[in-house]
């Protein structure tokens, strides 16, 4: 079986063998994209009559590939998922029409520092702890779906909006576009066996009393998506924190939601053992926040980091500390 980077080179020489004849002609660019946490290798297909182009990825390609064993069979599949997604695309797009009133679309995101630094060079953000703040722009939403491009440095200077203006109208979309949600997990467990069909009264003998004090909450947004952000509202927190009458631990469970508890429960770093454990062994790579545990004060009503493990990085590499040498030794 070939490894990965052999199986680049060949995806760029075969690919466009595999697709349909009115792509004949048309020229296939592979660059890397960057995306939050990791760096994919983004095919995507370019003709004279045409300004957008879908993009897929090589490093799905070879997940498949490796799973079938079938080199052609990996390339008809990519190239069928090609010609779907670029009869569902526009050949020619208004892009000026895509950024109409994109002071009313820039949306929050949240992200890891440490594990996105050369990603973060190209995108204005802001730091906030351990994760930054990024934009993204919504270009459109309905009951099904969102669609949305993050606002790069040139997207950024093309809108003609700063950071400081973009985090003043993401702090108003994102709460009016993604609206904050807290939901006690008994009841979203409840939910989910209902939705597999099993009788009320059985799940609700499934599911044990547990005190609102000793439970877990989950914090996201109405759509699941993204809504780690959502803890970016106090005030959501804070009502929260008062209704238990205790402080919060935050546990960052995924970009698209984090979990709260009562301080009262447990100690920090066995929460932070805990997430560290669970985003190594079932959390996607590109969907992991933060190995940290957070603590929310109800009385400052401050969000601070409860924990500081070396394992800064979320792809199990532990960033090296900066060497410090003895001056004698610099001297030398």
């Amino acid at each position: 079986m070939m490894n990965y980077e052999i199986f680049k080179e060949v995806v760029k020489e075969k690919f466009m063998d595999y697709m349909p004849d009115n792509f004949k002609g048309m020229e296939l660019v592979v660059m890397p994209a960057e995306k939050v946490n990791m760096t994919y290798d983004g095919i995507s297909i370019r003709g004279k009559d045409t300004n957008i182009s879908p993009t897929i990825y090589i490093n799905d390609m070879y997940e498949k590939y490796q799973n079938c064993g079938d080199l052609e069979e990996t390339l008809m599949a990519a190239c069928d998922l090609m010609a779907m997604e670029f009869a569902k695309t526009p050949q020619v797009v208004d892009v000026d029409s895509l950024y109409k009133d994109a002071n009313e679309k820039v949306v929050f995101q949240l992200i890891n520092t440490e594990q996105n630094r050369s990603f973060l060079e190209q995108v204005p953000h802001r730091e906030f702890q351990d994760l930054s703040i990024i934009y993204k722009l919504v270009i459109n939403a309905d009951a099904e779906s969102i669609q949305s491009i993050k606002v790069t440095n040139s997207l950024a200077e093309r809108l003609g909006m700063n950071e400081e203006q973009l985090f003043k109208y993401a702090a108003e979309n994102t709460r009016r576009i993604l609206p904050p949600r807290i939901r006690n997990m008994n009841d979203v467990m409840k939910e989910m066996f209902l939705s597999d069909g099993m009788p009320e009264e059985i799940a609700e003998m499934m599911i044990r009393e547990v005190p609102p004090e000793q439970t877990l909450w989950i914090i996201s947004n109405n759509r699941g998506i993204d809504g780690a952000v959502s803890m970016l509202y106090e005030n959501e927190l804070h009502e929260l924190a008062e209704n238990l009458e205790s402080d919060l631990y935050i546990l960052p469970s995924s970009v698209h939601e984090v979990l709260a508890v009562s301080t009262e429960l447990t100690e920090p770093e066995e929460l932070a053992q805990m997430v560290a454990e669970v985003n190594m062994q079932k959390v996607a790579l590109e969907e992991r926040l933060s190995n940290q545990v957070y603590h929310y004060d109800k009385d400052l009503r401050k969000l601070t980091l409860a924990t500081d493990t070396p394992n800064k990085r979320l792809d199990g590499i532990v960033a090296e500390p900066q060497l410090v040498y003895d001056a004698k030794e610099k001297a030398r």
